[in-house]
This record gives C-alpha cells, sequence and structure tokens, in this order.
C-alpha cells in the first residue's frame, strides 16, 4: 500500500491532520495536471493552473464524509473536481453580467481544443450527454480533455489496457464532434 493510499485511508477515517500529510505527497502532480489543461485555454485567463489545484483541493478534503480506494480513486476524483471548477468558471464568464454572448462550436475530427470558454461549455453539455450512454469513456475524456493525462495515464487509471482507452478514445472524439456539429445551427 502506497502512503498516498495509507493517507487517505487516514482521511476516510476521520484524522484531520492526515489532509496536511498528503498535500505535499500529491501537490506536485495536482499542479502539473492543472498546467497542462490551463496551457489550452484561452489567453487571458484569469484562473492560474495553482488556483486551480487549491481550489480543488478544497473541494476534495472540503467532503468530510468522502473516503478515497487509493491513489488512482484521488486522482480521478481530483480531476472531475478541476473539470467541474473549469465549467464554472466558463459559464460564469459567458453569463450577460460579464460580457457574454453565445457562440456555437466546430471541432476538428483529430483533436479537442479549448479556444475559449464557449467551446469548453459546449464540449462540456456533449459530455454530459455522452457519460450517460457511455461512463467510462466519459471518463476517459474528463482525464485526457479536461486533465491532460496522456493515454497511458488515463488507462492506468481506469483500469484498462492503453489499446481499449486508445478505441474509446477515438470513439469519444467521433461520437462528440457529431453530436456538437448537430446542435449547430
Amino acid at each position: 500500500m502506497s502512503e498516498v493510499t495509507q493517507i487517505l485511508d487516514a482521511i476516510g477515517q476521520g484524522n484531520s491532520q492526515a489532509a496536511d500529510q498528503l498535500l505535499p505527497l500529491v501537490y506536485a502532480e495536482l499542479r502539473r495536471l492543472a498546467a497542462h489543461k490551463m496551457a489550452s485555454e484561452s489567453p487571458g485567463q484569469t484562473l492560474q493552473p495553482t488556483a486551480l489545484v487549491h481550489e480543488a483541493w478544497l473541494k476534495l478534503v472540503g467532503q468530510q464524509s468522502r473516503k478515497w480506494q487509493d491513489r488512482n480513486h484521488f486522482f480521478a476524483a481530483a480531476a472531475e473536481a478541476m473539470r467541474r471548477i473549469l465549467v464554472d468558471n466558463a459559464r460564469r464568464k459567458r453569463t450577460l453580467r460579464h460580457g457574454g454572448g453565445q457562440q456555437r462550436v466546430e471541432l476538428d475530427d483529430v483533436k479537442l481544443l479549448v479556444e475559449n470558454h464557449d467551446h469548453l461549455l459546449a464540449v462540456n453539455d456533449a459530455l454530459e450527454k455522452f457519460a450517460a450512454k457511455d461512463k467510462q469513456k466519459a471518463d476517459l475524456v474528463k482525464l485526457r480533455y479536461f486533465v491532460g493525462m496522456t493515454i497511458g495515464e488515463a488507462a492506468a487509471l481506469l483500469g484498462i489496457s492503453e489499446g481499449t482507452a486508445k478505441r474509446h478514445w477515438a470513439y469519444a472524439r467521433a461520437w462528440l464532434y457529431t453530436e456538437i456539429r448537430a446542435e449547430q445551427p
């Protein structure tokens, strides 16, 4: 059992000081994932990778009843927390109060790129529909697209082979592309 997993168990058992031990062990990895994600955000983004990590951390340790099975489960929860923070931030910026208008998004069939907040929201909306259809493939998209994990990292986290992850990734990209294109006027 890894040190991270042991500390996660202690947190699950109510040890409030265990979170202080966990942060130094996982911070660099969380920061790397956040920086990778933020690199694809539009210029002028006000949310920085450090702030994204800190907000995700607060969400993760603020859940008193939360118990993580292991390191992978924790990082999957962190990926989901980061995704939600980015989506909430994009929604907030798109509101009329913040000068946002709505535009439809076009994705090329090779890559999913976030160039502005509307793109992020369109991908998120399509991803929510996709998750209802196939949760595992949607989880793969979240890890690759919103967190910036490689195919190998995401496959390991999901407990699938790299080949399966590549097939799921190709299918998911095609499905999302078709869904987003169908939503365009």
